[in-house]
């Protein structure tokens, strides 16, 4: 039997995580994953023998209790929503008692004529729909990546710093960081500049001290 303990621990738990909206941006057109973006959208690329790449964000968020899901897309979406109907529609909604996978595709309307203009337009489209949900925090992700990540620890860190926003990224070295968004950050981690795909001077100019995040000299270098 479980102690009294052990379930108020539970219970806490999924009272934490229930304040959280989980948000998966489907990217962008997959030029570079061509040609197996050609009729899919990026997360709906096959990953291994069963899985989508978007299963991958589904498993993170509901290992971290989060089950109040959406996604949002635009490219090839046909495909995204055919891989998240067959796999979660008939038993997401009795997980936790009030879960949920719902795709939301770009939309027009007489206010806003256009399509989304990129991954910050697709939210602010859609806030008034997030907000119904009363929570505390929004998890966005972006729905290309693949990695294992507690977002329990990731929402705490947020709360105990009091911070608007708070971003997850990692340390990269200088030979491959001209393909990514960079950002740079101050003395108490704070991000002072952002970057997309910098060279030269301008590369430069990005590094920081990562140590400040805890990261030991070594692995710095």
């Amino acid at each position: 039997m479980e102690t009294h303990d052990h379930v108020r621990f539970k219970s806490d738990v999924l009272e934490f995580n229930q304040s959280v909206l989980g948000i998966i941006l489907g990217g962008g057109a997959g030029t570079r994953l061509y040609p197996l973006t050609k009729k899919r959208a990026k997360p709906a690329v096959p990953l291994g023998e069963n899985c989508s790449l978007i299963d991958i964000h589904v498993s993170n968020y509901l290992n971290s209790n989060i089950s109040k899901i959406y996604v949002l897309t635009q490219f090839n979406s046909a495909s995204l929503n055919r891989q998240l109907s067959r796999a979660y529609a008939s038993n997401m909604g009795g997980y936790k008692n009030e879960g949920f996978v719902e795709v939301l595709a770009a939309q027009q309307s007489p206010e806003n004529p256009n399509w989304f203009r990129g991954t910050t337009d697709a939210v602010m489209r859609y806030l008034w729909l997030f907000e119904e949900h009363n929570v505390l925090e929004f998890l966005i992700l972006a729905g290309d990546h693949l990695y294992r990540m507690d977002y329990e620890r990731f929402i705490q860190s947020h709360r105990e710093t009091d911070t608007d926003v708070t971003v997850a990224a990692l340390p990269m070295d200088e030979k491959r960081a001209t393909v990514f968004g960079l950002m740079k950050i101050d003395e108490e981690g704070r991000i002072i500049e952002f970057a997309e795909k910098p060279k030269g001077e301008q590369l430069k100019a990005m590094k920081a001290d990562i140590r400040i995040l805890g990261i030991d000299e070594e692995r710095a270098k």
